[in-house]
C-alpha cells in the first residue's frame, strides 16, 4: 500500500480540533499528512495520481462503516439498515456525535451508541452467565489500539448497571508502538547517519514491523525487527527484548493503572468487592499490563475467557438484537444502565471571580438523564446572558472542554439577581447532550443540541 493511501487512528481524530495538543503530538508521528481544515477540523490528505484530496475523520469512519455494511449484506443476503455503534467510554460529547454522524453518512440507522467496556461486559455476562442469578461486581479493563477504558459494573438478575467509568482517549497500543518506532529511528540514525523521521514510506514500513514486534513480545521474551532497504540501500536489523519494550513504555504502563484506581474510588468500592476483572482489547494481552493489574487486585486471577478482540462487537450485537426485539428469552430480560463519563455544566461568574464551572450533571450520572439548574444575572441592568457549556472535572472552565455557547437577548433591565433562568441539561441514551435555558419571568427560551462541530451548533429559538 502506498504511503499516500495509508492512514490509521481515525478514532483519535474524530470529534477533535486540529489545534488540540494531542492531535499536534500525533501529527509528528503519523506516516501520513494531516492539515488544518475549515473550523479547525483536522483533514487527512490523500494523494492519488497527482491529485490531492482531503477527508475528515468522520468521512474516513463512514467509509469503514459503509464497507462493513456491504460485507454484512453480502453475508446475510438481506438488507441491513439498523446498527448499534460502540465508542470509548471516555469519549466526550463531540466525539460521540461525530461517530454517530459517520454511521448516518454510511447509510445506517444508528439505534444506539454504546460504551465499549459496557458492550464487553454484556458479552462477558452472557457468555459466563455472570451474576445472572446472583450479583457480581465486574471491572472491565479495555485497552485497545488508541484508547483505554475502565468500567466497573454490577451484574445481577439480567441487569447490567455501570457504577463508574474512567479512561484516557489518547492512550493505547499505538502509543506503545510509537515508543518502539522512536527508538528504532534513533538506532537507525546511529547505524547509518540517516534520519528517516521525515520519510513517510520508511516510517510506514518501520511502524508495521514495530507493531508486529509488539505483538510477538506478548508471548516471546525477544524478537527481531528486520527491514530490507529501509532507506535507500540501507537495511535495518534490531533485536529487541521484552524487558526493553517494558522499559520504553514504563511510564505509559503505569499511567494505565490510574483509571483503575479512579474507577474504584468513584464507585466507592474496595478491591476485595470486585469479583471479576475482565480483559478486553488487543493490548490487554501485554504481560506487563496483566502483571500490574494483578498487583492492584492483590494477585486476583484475571478473566481471559472471552476473545479480547471480539467481545465489544459481540456485546454490541446483543444490544442491537434487544433494541429491535429479536432477543431470545434470556435477552428479553436484559437491561442496561449506563453513565455519563464527564461532568457537564455552565460557565458562570461570581463577583470578580470568573470562569467558574457550575456543574449541572456530575460525572458517572446514570443516563438518560435530565437535570435543571437555576441561574441569575451577574450584574445590574444586564440585557443579554450567555450560557457557555463545558465538560470536564476542573472547577475552572479554563481547564475543561468547551462545547459551545448560546444566549438569551432582550432581557428587561433589572438589578442583578432579579432575573432567574431555568437551565436544563438533557443527555439521551446515546450520551449526546442538548441544553435549554428559559427566562422564568418572560418565558423566552432557547435550546441547542451539541453537534460534533462545535463551531456550527444547532440553535433553535422557541417561544
Amino acid at each position: 500500500m502506498l504511503a499516500s493511501f495509508f492512514f490509521l487512528d481515525a478514532k483519535r481524530l474524530i470529534g477533535r480540533r486540529f489545534s488540540d495538543a494531542s492531535v499536534q503530538r500525533d501529527v509528528k508521528l503519523w506516516p501520513f499528512k494531516v492539515i488544518e481544515g475549515p473550523g479547525d477540523k483536522p483533514m487527512i490528505v490523500v494523494t492519488r495520481r497527482g491529485e490531492e484530496k482531503q477527508f475528515t475523520a468522520e468521512e474516513i469512519s463512514s467509509m469503514v462503516l459503509a464497507k462493513m455494511l456491504e460485507i454484512a449484506k453480502a453475508y446475510l443476503c438481506s438488507p441491513v439498515t439498523n446498527a448499534a455503534i460502540t465508542v470509548p467510554a471516555y469519549f466526550n460529547n463531540s466525539q460521540r456525535q461525530a461517530t454517530k454522524n459517520a454511521g448516518v453518512t454510511a447509510g445506517l440507522n444508528v439505534m444506539r451508541v454504546i460504551n465499549e467496556p459496557t458492550a464487553a461486559a454484556i458479552a462477558y455476562g452472557l457468555d459466563k452467565k455472570a451474576g445472572w442469578y446472583s450479583k457480581r461486581n465486574v471491572m472491565v479493563f479495555d485497552l485497545g489500539g488508541g484508547t483505554l477504558d475502565v468500567s466497573l459494573l454490577t451484574i445481577g438478575d439480567g441487569v447490567f448497571e455501570v457504577k463508574a467509568t474512567d479512561g484516557d482517549t489518547h492512550l493505547g497500543g499505538e502509543d506503545f508502538v510509537n515508543r518502539i518506532v522512536d527508538y528504532c529511528v534513533e538506532q537507525f540514525k546511529e547505524m547509518h547517519n540517516s534520519d528517516i523521521s521525515g520519510n513517510p514510506r520508511a516510517l510506514r514500513r518501520l511502524r508495521n514491523a514495530c507493531e508486529k514486534a509488539k505483538r510477538r513480545l506478548s508471548f516471546l521474551s525477544t524478537t527481531d525487527i528486520e527491514i530490507d532497504c529501509l532507506d535507500q540501500s540501507n537495511d535495518f536489523y534490531l533485536n529487541i527484548t521484552r524487558a526493553k519494550f517494558e522499559s520504553l513504555n514504563k511510564d505509559l504502563f503505569s499511567k494505565c493503572m490510574e483509571p483503575v484506581q479512579n474507577c474504584l474510588r468513584d464507585a466507592k468500592m474496595d478491591i476485595r468487592s470486585v469479583h471479576d476483572v475482565v480483559l478486553v482489547g488487543g493490548s490487554s494481552r501485554i504481560p506487563k499490563m496483566q502483571q500490574l493489574l494483578m498487583n492492584v487486585f492483590e494477585g486476583k486471577e484475571l478473566c481471559k475467557g472471552i476473545n479480547p478482540d471480539e467481545a465489544v462487537a459481540y456485546g454490541a450485537a446483543v444490544q442491537a438484537a434487544v433494541l429491535i426485539g429479536n432477543g431470545n428469552g434470556k435477552l428479553q430480560d436484559f437491561t442496561l444502565l449506563d453513565v455519563t463519563p464527564l461532568s457537564l455544566g455552565v460557565g458562570t461568574a461570581h463577583g470578580d471571580t470568573k470562569h467558574i464551572m457550575t456543574v449541572v450533571i456530575p460525572r458517572n450520572t446514570r443516563i438518560p438523564v435530565k437535570k435543571h439548574k437555576v441561574l441569575t444575572t451577574a450584574f445590574d441592568n444586564q440585557t443579554v446572558i450567555g450560557f457557555p457549556i463545558f465538560e470536564g472535572e476542573s472547577t475552572t472552565t479554563l481547564k475543561n472542554n468547551y462545547l459551545g455557547i448560546f444566549s438569551l437577548d432582550d432581557i428587561p433591565p433589572a438589578p442583578k439577581g432579579v432575573h432567574r433562568f431555568n437551565v436544563c441539561f438533557n443527555i439521551d441514551a446515546n450520551g449526546i447532550l442538548s441544553v435549554s435555558a428559559e427566562d422564568i419571568s418572560t418565558g423566552q427560551k432557547k435550546e441547542i443540541t451539541i453537534k460534533s462541530d462545535r463551531r456550527t451548533l444547532g440553535i433553535e429559538k422557541m417561544r
